[in-house]
């Protein structure tokens, strides 16, 4: 759940980190929407969770150690749960 009382970074770089970890877990977040598994609105809440989270440095430093196509979901990302469904379904 997201408090209307934490700030939001700054959307282009979570947008970026969101598709990233996602597409290092082997998902494909537009591919997952075009086939119903993921609705815009979940998309946007992904996104919005990303921002409030503020694990960015945390996600960039797990992004910059992976090499290839199919990492577990990091525990510490804020779509965590979704991912891990994402990656089963």
């Amino acid at each position: 759940m997201i408090h209307h009382d934490i700030k939001l970074g700054d959307i282009e770089p979570h947008f970026w980190l969101t598709r990233s970890v996602a597409r290092s877990c082997g998902i494909s977040l537009t591919e997952a929407m075009s086939v119903g598994r993921l609705t815009p609105h979940e998309y946007s809440v992904m996104v919005t969770q990303c921002r409030a989270s503020g694990c960015r440095a945390k996600c960039e430093h797990w992004l910059s150690h992976q090499t290839g196509l199919k990492s577990e979901v990091p525990g510490h990302c804020a779509n965590a749960q979704i991912l891990k469904q994402l990656v089963t379904d």
